[in-house]
């Protein structure tokens, strides 16, 4: 072999052990990054997803049990004798309210309204829609009914799209509800101005342990109320945008929201009301550390390339011959074999050369055990994520998506062996009072200590799931309504019975249960909850702290 082509040889044998050696470097370096930040920006994108579906249907929530709160409030003043007498002059009147004209139910109308916050404005209407009293000088026009339905006693209820009061400087609901006489008689109507904004609160709480924002939007696209920021403060949506957060209810969508950002939002639509409750986060803060993190990792792998391709050029320049166990080796290695280890090293450059080969053949050993281990780690973590996703943070009973899934499949299992299931519906008694009287925290360890009383008093084949605020909901496996009634009634005993502290002090609380058991009419599960629900407010309207079967 000549000088000139031993040089060309030893050229050759430098140019592919350098080759090697970056290839060795950066295939696992780069693949394993590749795999983890992919993995990563996974479950970030499925955590906000959580995150913000929950928010918006918890948002849903409040303004359904704010709403509900509101309209039984102006029923029961609906039902006032001074109304009622205001709107009949012609009636016998009683001694109590011997002269009652329309300075008297404007006096009353006064009162009520300062005492009840979300109240802005009371109107007391005859059947003709003309103005009898008001606790405003010029109340808002409303639009009344021709003909009011026969279930106007329980169900006579009219909601104006909400909207923003500028004059106000808040967002504003209106209710009419009838007011009958003492013979179900429709003598007029009674119309409510409410502030929205006092739910605000209320969405704050449920958005306090997350940095995402809960907006009210219109169904048009303008905002009713936020708990980052005043309504004033933020910027209508378009039709378009609107239409794509009410058609993509599955997974947030990315959108300039109504703060001029992009941001990730997820909705959540009102069934009674024109208004879609919306959660969304800033998608630069939420991918901002995995951004940081993603320009580092590039970083070290150019300066980890660049080192180990000097010392690769600088090793592979010692190499005069060619060295046929270290070919065979490499080939062992390009056939995936992990296992091939060099021994018997010589001393001088060939024994050193023989150590880096096999420094390189432990780092993809390692390379592989570390895939390995991340791929058991993120395991490890999805099953985390997926017992996180079925359970209740606050109290670990299951949540409300976990238990639409319990309720399908006891319902498919009902049809195949006809054994009937029971819905146990719950709510406590005026638990808004302990909120306000001794904060959330403490309201959060009554419904912490009112989930372990449930826990105690089912089957360990029974479900336990919190329905949302100061709800929850047992489903009672193979149970007829005779032996539901008996288990409700304990936890409604125990419940009662317990000594619940609140900031220190004891605290007095009752709970109010509706139970019902399936039926082969039942076209699905909700016809069950609905019919426990009905039961619920049947036992709320009783009296409270007691038991309700659906009829």
């Amino acid at each position: 072999m000549t000088a000139s082509s031993r040089r060309a040889h030893v050229k050759k044998i430098n140019s592919k052990i350098l080759t090697f050696a970056l290839l060795a470097t950066l295939v696992p370096s780069m693949g394993l990054g590749v795999l983890s930040f992919w993995r990563h920006q996974q479950v970030i994108s499925d955590n906000v997803s959580h995150e913000l579906r929950s928010l918006a249907g918890d948002a849903n929530g409040e303004l359904t049990t704010w709403l509900r709160e509101r309209v039984s409030e102006v029923r029961t003043l609906s039902t006032a004798y001074v109304l009622i007498d205001g709107l009949s002059p012609d009636a016998a009147p009683r001694p109590a309210l011997a002269h009652v004209g329309p300075r008297e139910v404007e006096l009353y109308l006064h009162s009520v309204q300062r005492r009840l916050e979300p109240l802005l404005e009371l109107t007391l209407t005859d059947a003709a829609g003309r103005v009898i009293a008001s606790s405003q000088p010029r109340p808002a026009p409303v639009m009344l009914p021709t003909s009011w339905p026969n279930t106007a006693i329980t169900e006579g209820v009219i909601l104006e799209p909400p909207r923003r009061d500028d004059a106000r400087e808040t967002a504003t609901l209106t209710l009419v509800v009838p007011v009958l006489s003492l013979h179900n008689e429709l003598l007029g109507a009674l119309s409510a101005v409410l502030d929205l904004g006092t739910i605000t609160p209320r969405l704050q709480t449920i958005a306090r342990s997350s940095s995402a924002e809960v907006i009210l939007l219109a169904l048009d696209g303008k905002p009713l109320l936020g708990t980052h920021a005043a309504a004033s403060a933020l910027t209508s949506l378009d039709v378009e945008a609107v239409n794509r957060l009410r058609s993509q209810t599955s997974a947030p969508i990315t959108l300039t929201g109504p703060r001029p950002r992009e941001v990730l939002a997820a909705v959540d639509e009102h069934r009674s009301l024109p208004v879609i409750a919306v959660a969304q986060r800033d998608r630069d803060e939420i991918y901002a550390a995995w951004l940081q993190l993603l320009e580092l990792f590039v970083l070290l792998t150019a300066a980890l390339t660049l080192l180990v391709g000097l010392a690769a050029y600088w090793m592979s320049r010692s190499i005069v011959v060619p060295l046929n166990g270290l070919i065979l080796a490499a080939d062992g290695i390009a056939r995936g074999d992990l296992s091939v280890r060099l021994k018997g090293a010589p001393g001088g450059e060939i024994g050193h050369l023989t150590r880096v080969f096999n420094m390189m053949a432990d780092g993809l050993r390692r390379s592989r055990a570390d895939v390995q281990a991340t791929n058991e780690a993120l395991h490890a973590q999805n099953q985390l994520l997926e017992t996180l996703a079925a359970t209740d943070s606050l109290t670990g009973l299951y949540n409300r998506k976990k238990l639409h899934d319990i309720l399908a499949e006891q319902f498919a299992r009902f049809l195949r062996n006809h054994r009937a299931f029971t819905v146990v519906m719950l709510d406590l008694d005026d638990f808004k009072s302990i909120n306000d009287s001794y904060g959330h925290v403490a309201g959060d360890q009554v419904l912490t200590d009112v989930a372990a009383i449930l826990k105690r008093s089912i089957r360990s084949i029974d479900y336990a799931s919190r329905y949302g605020g100061e709800e929850f909901v047992l489903v009672l496996v193979e149970t007829l309504c005779d032996s539901a009634f008996d288990v409700a009634e304990r936890i409604r005993s125990a419940v009662q019975d317990h000594p619940f502290v609140a900031s220190g002090n004891p605290v007095a609380l009752t709970v109010s249960l509706g139970i019902a058991s399936s039926r082969e009419e039942d076209d699905g599960p909700d016809a069950t909850v609905a019919r426990a629900d009905g039961a619920l407010y049947q036992a709320k309207r009783s009296g409270r702290n007691r038991v309700e079967r659906a009829t």
